[in-house]
């Protein structure tokens, strides 16, 4: 089944029509949602009968609160004692920051159900994310990787798993992640005797290949767009020298005034230069990288979440999977060298219906990736001319030393790692 949206983002179907578990309710009254999103209302009456889902929608629609009430409402609803400590339900997601996220909206709206949710994902909290799943746990939120090494070893087990969600399915495929993801839907009880949930962006050919294999003839929903980019954002892209692009972002910046921005490159070395020169020029800016320590890229997005921080400069890996509100501009200081990852990066802002802007730059480097862009999301971008005013006078700090005798103890060994080596990423 396919519904259009509209401007509106907010259906008349309301949460109070659905049935749902008391101490739902009440978790939702306090989130304070009373009506369903589009994709909310299409797929929650076919998910709360137990039936298995495929649902498509933008990134920003509701997709999250779609398929924990769903399993809330299950676990709530057929109680049992047989699973020991090991989980009823399994979350995974392409990205450790969007396995966050979704924990982070399970505790707001599952606070009054008693279910207990947790993490695993890679990156930190090894042996205290593997003393909490001991501990038992009914929701299991996280990432491949660290799901598949916590499995191995026997800290849990999947044969009591009532509803399985694949979020992002078409980002798990980008990333490598399918023969993963097969690892563990086959140790799960078979697609008949649990409920299996998808969502994506999109659903492409080998998405629903995957879900004709692993689920129980799942109903697919669809919430068409007339674009593939949310509806409420303005585009814009300014064609700068190399040597402009830093003064324009400033100038452009200065010249907005009140702003929650996020600034997309390509590389850490340029998320690194922007950050530092931003801060110089008098904006406050935090870069998140794959460089930057998962531990304090969560505070830094904390922190710009809460508003504490008006800019966040990023690479993709911030690019899907984080709902931050009130995001009102998005800058391509790099166009992206794929067109999808532009789409992802402006959904950031103007998310559930609110309004933003997009503003690229088609540098000497990357204006060749426009016109892909611009076949793929099916319409050309406005132009804009830079004027003088936006090309201000900067200070670009110069580069920080590179400590270079930490990386030749780490040829010759010294990392404590056999051969220097950084190991496998999880």
């Amino acid at each position: 089944m396919t519904e259009n949206s509209s401007t509106n983002p907010i259906t008349d179907v309301s949460f109070a029509s659905l049935g749902l578990h008391p101490t739902i309710m009440t978790g939702l009254e306090k989130a304070k949602f009373t009506h369903c999103t589009p994709i909310q209302a299409l797929t929650l009456p076919i998910a709360l009968k137990g039936d298995d889902v495929a649902g498509q929608a933008q990134t920003g629609t509701g997709k999250t609160a779609a398929f924990l009430l769903a399993i809330f409402n299950d676990l709530l609803m057929h109680k049992s004692d047989t699973h020991g400590n090991n989980p009823r339900s399994l979350i995974v997601a392409p990205t450790r920051e969007l396995a966050i996220q979704i924990h982070r909206d399970a505790l707001l709206l599952g606070a009054d159900t008693g279910l207990k949710s947790a993490l695993a994902y890679g990156g930190v909290d090894y042996e205290k994310q593997r003393k909490t799943l001991q501990d038992g746990v009914d929701i299991l939120i996280g990432t491949p990787g660290r799901l598949i090494d916590y499995f191995k070893q026997k800290v849990y087990n999947l044969k009591y798993i009532d509803v399985v969600v694949l979020d992002e399915a078409d980002r798990m495929f980008d990333l490598g992640f399918i023969d993963d993801i097969r690892f563990l839907l086959r140790r799960m009880p078979k697609p008949a005797d649990r409920q299996s949930l998808l969502f994506s962006a999109t659903l492409s050919h080998r998405v629903m290949e995957l879900a004709y294999e692993h689920m129980n003839s799942p109903e697919t929903m669809r919430v068409e767009t007339e674009s593939v980019t949310a509806d409420h954002v303005e585009q814009k892209v300014f064609y700068p020298a190399n040597d402009e692009k830093l003064p324009l972002l400033i100038g452009l910046m200065k010249s907005i005034g009140e702003f929650h921005s996020m600034v997309f490159t390509n590389t850490r070395a340029a998320a690194d230069k922007v950050g530092r020169t931003l801060n110089a020029n008098g904006i406050s800016a935090a870069v998140i990288s794959g460089r930057v320590r998962q531990e304090q890229r969560q505070k830094l997005l904390k922190r710009f979440h809460d508003g504490d921080i008006p800019v966040l400069v990023a690479t993709d890996v911030a690019a899907r999977g984080l709902h931050i509100p009130d995001v009102t501009h998005v800058f391509n200081f790099d166009l992206p060298q794929d067109a999808p990852d532009y789409v992802h990066r402006i959904g950031r802002t103007a998310r559930l219906g609110a309004k933003g802007d997009a503003i690229s730059f088609a540098c000497e480097d990357y204006a060749f990736h426009l016109p892909e862009i611009e076949e793929y999301i099916g319409y050309s971008i406005d132009t804009e001319n830079a004027s003088t005013e936006l090309l201000p006078d900067i200070i670009i700090p110069p580069a920080p030393k590179r400590n270079t005798s930490n990386r030749s103890r780490g040829r010759h060994g010294g990392s404590g790692r056999p051969g220097g080596g950084r190991g496998r990423r999880k």
